[in-house]
């Protein structure tokens, strides 16, 4: 095959595949472009997940007329004039290939209008194919239209992913913007339902309570440092409160969103020991440094970014993490007479000293002091967490896969140690009290009956806007699963009544269950959805480690693991008990020879 240039059109379609993968990465070039324009409201608006239409309005600088035919032009940009320039980019956007980018796999209308003239101007293009600039009436700012995003690419249009997952990636892009630009005003909407809306008054924490809800927001811990033309801001969020995955680590450097491996790298170093293992902290962070210093033309989606100083970058965001970690959750000293201490009831404690436990405690923290609540607010070194109250309900059939055992006591709040006829059993009261919620809430479910209570006063739950839009879905299951949720306003559900089996427990941890685990892509059968959530809640309902239980709660959970039909694992595979037999530990103690 003989060798040819590629047509305009092609290249254009080629070049868009690098820098247009999705209905996100049109939002976000043209987001970037309102940013630089230095518009103070930016209103975004998309239909079928933009795939119909994204539309992105601002008050900006706005395009003179003279220059919009050439502004859809290929490497048409009004920030660089130079190759050095490349070396110290301040602007968001530099390449000139946004726009044009968009138009050769959409239909795209721009309408503009700078200060200084009288009317703005409109041009039109369709599939790279750009009109003649009209003039029209319109407000100082621009307003880019994308009808029919890769109509005339269907491979592309194929392999998008399904609405919800495409509306998540729209939904986390501007809500992290709304985090670095806090002085700017965001407004998102599908259609008429506005999904996001920022007051644009430069408060973070504010726009962290629109998405997180207000208990979240006050536990996040205020990050500020500066060292050697350095500033790092922002928030990271206290040992208690952990998600299940990355996906809410968050850095911008000098205004720019990336995934930097070395600053996640960082950050979980800064937590190191601190987390339980497959945790990971809520980050909003905003590294601010000479653009000499960092090069962002690495990448085609300006996503990844190298720096000049690499191990330097990387030590000061670990020291100035770990530093306010440490300065808000100092780690508390416990004095060694206190160590043999008797120990009373945690409610009879929470009572003798006055505590509010409701705020020191979180669904996967340990006693270890980092709870998010200063030490100073706690009267006593021997005070402990409270427990979810344990509710032994022996349903199931009796089976042979555990031996009956003989309760011994408790280690470290988290392990339970019983004898059977074969030896000791050391059980993660954790991940057994799991597969007990687990396959009590699976009876019931397929009996078709799952007792549900209603709540005295209904839970107010606040989550981001990506994953509202997954519990919308999801709000069928729980209905069959004896939750009673309704939407109460943008991004917030009621939780109006909830299954007896989990009463006790933080409804909130449940909702949140339902849809932060999700991967992007994870799409199995219905009846794998239900199991797999079930088996999440359950997650969050159990009793955690490091909660106290009394001797009868010790026993009764010991008779339900011994009910159950496959009580050696949790519902995620996890084991729930280490076996040591009678004959190990005799050849341990050399009452044995080894064989």
């Amino acid at each position: 095959m003989p060798i040819r240039l590629l047509s305009p059109e092609v290249a254009s379609q080629i070049a868009a595949g690098e820098v247009i993968e999705r209905p996100a990465s049109v939002v976000k070039e043209l987001l970037e472009n309102s940013l630089d324009a230095g518009a103070r409201t930016i209103t975004i608006t998309i239909e079928d997940a933009g795939r119909k239409l994204i539309e992105v309005a601002d008050d900006g600088a706005g395009i003179p007329s003279h220059e919009l035919e050439l502004a859809v032009s290929r490497h048409a940009t009004s920030k660089l004039v130079r190759s050095e320039d490349l070396f110290s980019i301040s602007t968001l956007g530099f390449r000139g290939e946004a726009l044009a980018s968009i138009g050769s796999v959409s239909r795209m209308t721009i309408t503009s209008r700078v200060e200084e003239e009288r009317e703005g101007a409109r041009i039109r293009v369709e599939g790279g194919t750009a009109g003649k600039p009209a003039k029209v009436g319109t407000m100082v700012g621009t307003t880019v239209r994308v009808d029919d995003l890769f109509y005339n690419v269907p491979a592309r249009l194929k392999f998008l992913k399904t609405d919800v997952t495409e509306r998540r990636a729209i939904d986390s892009l501007v809500t992290r913007y709304a985090l670095a630009y806090p002085a700017k005003r965001f407004k998102l909407s599908e259609g008429r339902n506005v999904i996001l809306q920022t007051a644009g008054d430069g408060d973070r924490r504010a726009i962290l309570a629109a998405l997180y809800g207000v208990d979240v927001a006050k536990q996040m811990l205020e990050v500020t440092a500066e060292e050697d033309g350095y500033s790092l801001s922002g928030f990271i969020s206290p040992t208690s409160l952990t998600r299940s995955n990355r996906k809410e680590i968050t850095f911008f450097i000098n205004g720019r969103w990336v995934h930097e491996i070395s600053l996640n790298t960082a950050l979980l170093q800064a937590y190191h020991t601190l987390l339980m293992v497959g945790r990971y902290p809520l980050t909003a962070l905003f590294l601010d440094m000479n653009p000499k210093d960092v090069d962002v033309n690495v990448h085609p989606a300006k996503a990844e970014v190298r720096f000049r100083d690499s191990d330097k970058v990387f030590s000061f965001v670990q020291r100035s993490v770990r530093k306010a970690l440490l300065a808000y959750s100092p780690v508390p000293h416990v004095a060694p007479s206190l160590w043999g201490t008797t120990r009373t009831a945690p409610a009879e404690q929470a009572e003798r000293v006055g505590i509010d436990w409701s705020i020191a405690h979180d669904e996967e923290s340990l006693v270890n002091g980092h709870s998010g609540v200063s030490t100073a607010d706690i009267p006593s070194a021997n005070t402990q967490l409270p427990i979810a109250n344990y509710q032994p309900s022996p349903q199931l059939p009796q089976t042979e896969h555990v031996p009956l055992l003989r309760l011994i006591g408790q280690i470290g709040g988290t392990y339970l140690v019983a004898e059977g006829p074969d030896g000791l059993y050391l059980i993660d009261q954790h991940a057994a009290h799991e597969r007990v919620l687990f396959e009590k809430l699976m009876t019931q479910h397929a009996m078709k009956h799952i007792p549900s209570q209603a709540l005295l006063n209904p839970e107010v739950v606040t989550i981001p806007p990506g994953a509202a839009r997954l519990l919308l879905h999801q709000l069928p299951f729980l209905s069959r699963f004896g939750f009673d949720v309704e939407e109460f306003g943008p991004n917030t559900f009621q939780v109006r009544a909830m299954p007896v089996l989990f009463l006790g427990s933080d409804p909130a941890a449940a909702l949140r269950a339902v849809v932060e685990d999700f991967e992007e892509d994870e799409t199995p059968l219905q009846g794998e959805i239900e199991a797999k959530l079930a088996a999440r809640i359950c997650k969050r309902m159990a009793v955690k480690g490091g909660q106290a239980l009394s001797s009868e709660e010790q026993r009764a959970l010991l008779n339900d693991l011994e009910a159950c039909d496959s009580p050696r694992t949790c519902p995620h595979g996890r084991p729930t008990m280490i076996h040591l037999s009678v004959d190990m530990l005799e050849r341990q103690f050399g009452r044995r020879g080894a064989r």
